[in-house]
């Protein structure tokens, strides 16, 4: 497992029944996590001091209780040089995954050294989201595409873009369905060093497309290795679906893309640690494809 230890602005600070409490630089969350199986709290006077709670609903879904009546409806983190805007979400979320400052770093370390030796790298994110991966590909000097199917997620994607100082890079933002702006991107001939995926398990297209992650993955990875460039530098699918292996992800690109192009395939867990505790969380699971073996500081 790959535990993610820089990441000063967030931190779980505790875990029990089923709830996770964190701090998001200065505001403090309690969200539902399906992992934390036991009800044991390290300190219960810290869940005294919880500015918002996420709790879900018998029926479905759930909702935001605030608590603190001075607090923003957005804020602000930072990891490193970079800035994200967060938010509270329906479905418990805040618009980043701090897990992913791993892949970050890699993302960042790949781009950085093609660019030094003068080379223009094209990323394209797929299923972006709010831009993690984008905004970090983009500050490390690559030419980046996003493509997501939710206008809200690509406006905000804007929005940590800007706030990065990096809004005069070259970035393009689509609104699209990603399966039917692969084919358009085969059919147009553009090409891509690095092509990164953060699939959902189940979701909508821009035009109500249908997006199974266990009936669809295998063939839009396949798609995609037809808009590689001829020398590309890494493949890299993030998964929270629990229903898929690392080993799974791992075949999908031996029978795609290292199958076009030969190279080193890794796969791992993510994982955070509770502070002052041995506790250390699941988030989701990679599998990596790249040209060059990443040497992991781990």
């Amino acid at each position: 497992m790959k535990i993610i230890k820089d990441f000063p602005q967030y931190e779980i600070l505790d875990m029990a029944s089923g709830q996770k409490l964190e701090r998001w630089n200065e505001v403090i969350l309690s969200r539902p996590d399906p992992q934390i199986i036991w009800t044991d709290k390290k300190n219960k006077s810290l869940w005294d001091s919880v500015d918002a709670k996420y709790t879900r609903s018998k029926t479905g879904g759930g909702e935001w209780h605030v608590f603190n009546k001075h607090m923003d409806d957005s804020w602000e983190i930072r990891w490193k040089d970079l800035t994200f805007n967060l938010k509270l979400m329906g479905f418990k979320h805040t618009g980043l995954f701090p897990e992913q400052s791993y892949n970050w770093d890699i993302i960042r370390e790949k781009v950085s050294n093609e660019v030094k030796k003068g080379k223009t790298i094209k990323v394209l994110n797929l299923f972006a989201y709010t831009g993690g991966a984008s905004v970090a590909a983009l500050s490390a000097g690559a030419e980046v595409v996003h493509v997501d199917s939710s206008r809200g997620m690509t406006d905000w994607a804007k929005e940590n873009v800007r706030s990065s100082n990096l809004q005069d890079r070259p970035i393009r933002f689509l609104v699209d369905d990603v399966v039917k702006f692969v084919e358009r991107e085969i059919r147009r001939g553009n090409k891509y060093d690095i092509i990164l995926m953060d699939p959902p398990s189940f979701g909508r297209g821009s035009n109500k497309e249908i997006w199974n992650i266990e009936n669809d993955l295998y063939n839009l990875v396949k798609l995609c290795t037809e808009i590689l460039s001829d020398d590309p530098l890494m493949f890299l699918i993030n998964s929270y679906t629990t229903g898929l292996s690392m080993n799974v992800l791992e075949d999908v690109l031996k029978l795609t893309v290292n199958r076009r192009f030969n190279g080193f395939i890794t796969s791992d867990e993510l994982g955070i640690p509770m502070k002052d505790s041995d506790l250390i969380l699941p988030c989701g699971i990679f599998a990596r494809w790249e040209k060059e073996k990443y040497e992991d500081k781990q």
